[in-house]
Formats: structure tokens, sequence, C-alpha cells
């Protein structure tokens, strides 16, 4: 069977099953499939639902029709553009990756609505990435300026994703389980999406119900790397800040996660007649770099079958890091860049095709969420007169990606767990 899909498929069937075993991964992930199985018993007492996330709204959507017959109450916060329906409970859009003055004032809403709850109240916390933007509230002492500035620094630093929320719930003044502290003394229930290698409850949207033992760390050796453009109250927050007290109820259950985005594709890819294998779902490292690293292994796959032999499906998950620099960048995300980076190693390969995206469906702050890579990638891109190479220097990487036709474009998925990589060898 394996050899007849192997001479079976031509490009455009590659493309296509690419793009199917991508979608899964997004499926798996659908607050509306699995978000019921996961919800607590019924409160005695008031039900507060509070949120923030790309996948907020649709998440509240999904509260509301598993429980009709609750009397909930509540305020999420989306990014711009990803508002769905709800009756009961209020969603309000702000700004990502950057927040902004509507991100400051959601913010102090969700802490308003869980304040003044009892024992027997319960809240729901419906969390997913993109929370640390939309919910910005500055800790005592800072401004949303000083808070705006510090995101584009950790953006442009090559900062892991960690890094980057240990800083923003450091600054915070509901991140870092501060929310939780304010439903103190109700029930908090937490619901995840995780978009965050390894899962860590106080990474996804710098964990706004979860207590941070690291909340005193000092922080001054990254203090160094986002150098002199830090702001001055923002430096000394970083360098010693005792968090929350550890007094509150919380429970914290993730519904998402991109392991599960990993399995989901994994099915896909074997029900079509691959061998699939996972590589992991916390892989970290320069974007350029991992496509250089993986461009070895699939071409090991497909010359010797090591580690597996094809037609195989190698896949990834995690999130890559684009460091800029000084130099003004071009356009393109982490997985555009990893791509290009993949197809420059696999210098033409026959039979080894890929597709890497962000399964939010944005890649960066470009609109798309990613792209596919072909074994003819670099001699189209050479005839349209473009060179791969350079466009890689200078990190942009979506411009050759846009000349051929290759992004990957899905619009808001209303979810995410983090980057998909799929590398097909036949």
């Amino acid at each position: 069977m394996m050899d007849r899909l192997r001479e079976s498929l031509d490009e455009t069937q590659a493309r296509a099953l690419l793009r199917r075993i991508f979608e899964a991964g997004i499926a798996s992930a659908d607050p509306l499939k699995v978000l019921a199985a996961h919800l607590p018993a019924k409160p005695r007492g008031r039900c507060v639902v509070v949120g923030a996330g790309k996948s907020a709204a649709v998440m509240a959507q999904a509260v509301e029709a598993a429980w009709p017959d609750v009397d909930l109450s509540g305020v999420v916060v989306a990014p711009y553009g990803h508002r769905v329906p709800t009756r009961r409970i209020e969603v309000l859009e702000a700004a990502h990756p950057v927040p902004d003055e509507a991100s400051e004032a959601a913010a102090r809403r969700i802490l308003d609505a869980v304040s003044g709850l009892g024992a027997e109240d319960l809240v729901l916390a419906l969390i997913s990435g993109g929370g640390s933007s939309l919910m910005a509230l500055p800790a005592p002492g800072l401004t949303l300026a000083d808070k705006k500035a510090v995101n584009r620094l950790l953006l442009a630093s090559g900062a892991s994703i960690n890094e980057m929320n240990r800083v923003r719930r450091r600054l915070s003044a509901i991140k870092g389980g501060r929310l939780a502290e304010a439903a103190h003394p109700a029930f908090v229930v937490t619901l995840a999406i995780s978009d965050v290698p390894g899962d860590d409850p106080r990474a996804i949207a710098s964990g706004p119900t979860v207590f941070d033992p690291q909340a005193g760390d000092d922080l001054s050796a990254l203090v160094r790397r986002l150098g002199t453009g830090l702001p001055p109250a923002a430096a000394r927050l970083l360098a010693n800040e005792p968090g929350p007290r550890d007094h509150f109820v919380s429970d914290f259950r993730l519904i998402a996660t991109p392991l599960m985005a990993l399995q989901a594709a994994a099915r896909v890819a074997r029900d079509a007649g691959l061998r699939p294998l996972i590589l992991g779902d916390a892989l970290e490292g320069e974007a350029r770099e991992v496509g250089t690293l993986m461009a070895g292994i699939a071409r090991s796959a497909r010359r010797h079958g090591h580690p597996l032999g094809g037609p195989a499906v190698i896949l990834s998950g995690g999130e890559t890091t684009v460091s800029i620099g000084s130099a003004r960048p071009g356009r393109g995300g982490r997985n555009t860049e990893f791509l290009l980076g993949l197809a420059l190693a696999l210098a033409g390969a026959p039979g080894i095709f890929a597709l890497a995206g962000d399964t939010d469906g944005v890649d960066g702050t470009q609109e798309a969420a990613g792209a596919v890579v072909t074994p003819d990638t670099l001699a189209r891109a050479r005839q349209a007169g473009l060179d791969p190479a350079a466009l890689l220097a200078a990190h942009d990487s979506y411009t050759l990606f846009e000349a051929l036709g290759d992004l990957v474009v899905t619009g808001p998925t209303l979810t995410n767990v983090n980057d998909l990589r799929a590398i097909l060898i036949l």
C-alpha cells in the first residue's frame, strides 16, 4: 500500500494531504468540540465566566451551549476580529500581540467581574494563547506605554515564550495568579488551551489564575538582554518584585494542547497510508536553524530509511524564535522563516514536501498561517527573480512564499495550540 501511495501522489495531492494533516491539528483544539467534557459540577452559587485569549469568545460560546440552565454572567476578551455571538457572557475585543487601551480596560472589567464573590460561587476562567496582551493591566508604577515598549522589545529579542511570560507576569496587576487572588474566596476553575512548549500553566497567557513560585526571581540577565530601551520603571520591577500570596482555591484543566494536535495530525496521516513520527511538541530554537536540522532528518529518512522509511510524515510542534537584531526586517514569521531555512538546506531534494503554520492562523503579524515547501520551491523562486538566501538573511520569507502562491491562509481559527510542522517524505 505504501509503495502504491508513493507512486500515486503527485504534487497537488501532496499539498492537499499536508493541508488535511494541518487542519486536523487545528480541529482537535476546537472549543465547541472539546470544552464541555472538562466542565466542573454546576455551582450552588453564582457562576462568573471570565477569560482572555484568541479562543476566549468561542470558549464562552461553548460554555453557554453546554450550560443552558445555569445562570451565567461575566466578560471575556478576544483579539479584534475574533468575536462570536454570545447571549449571557459579554465579549470584548483588544489588541494582539501589542496591548492597547482596550486591553487595559478589559483587564479592569475582568477584575471587577470577580470581586465580591463568596465561597459557594464559581469562577470559570477561559484562558488561551494571546491573553497576555489582551488582558494587560500594568503593575503599580507602570504605564500602558511602558508595557507596550516592553512587549515590542520582547518580540524583537529572540526571547523564548517562557521568558516573555516571566516578564509579563512580573509587570502585571492581573497575571501570575493575581486574577485568582482577586476572586478569593470563590472557587476558580481554569479551562485552558495551551500554546506553549511543555504546557506550563504559568506560561499560558502568563498564568492569571496560577500561583507563580518564580515571582521573586532575579531577572536582571534578561533585563540586560532587552537593552537600554527598557523603561526604567519596568527594569526596577524586573529586578525583584514579590508575587501574590498562594491563598486562592483553584483547579487548572487543559482542554487542548500541542501534543493533542500532533496526535490528531498523526491519525490523519496514518489513515492516508503514511508512517507518522512525532518528534516532540515543544521544539525551540532559531527558526532557520531548526529548518536546517529538520532538512537533515528528512534527507536521512528518504535516503536511508532512518529514523523511519517513507512514505512518512515527520511532525513537530513548539515555538521557534526569530532573532532580528538591529537591522530592519522584511515580512515573515517564524514558520515561513523555518520553511525557507528548510528549503535552502534541502536544496531541491526530490520527494520531500513540507507545511508549517501557526494553528491560530497568523504567523507572526502576517495574514497567513504559514506556507508550503515543495522540491522545486528554490527553482521557482529563482525563476521569479528572487534570491532565497538573501531573503532569509533579511527575514523576508513571507515575500518569497507570497510570490510563489505558496502561503497557507486559514483566517482566524479561534484557537491556538502553537505551531504545527509536517514534513512529507515520499
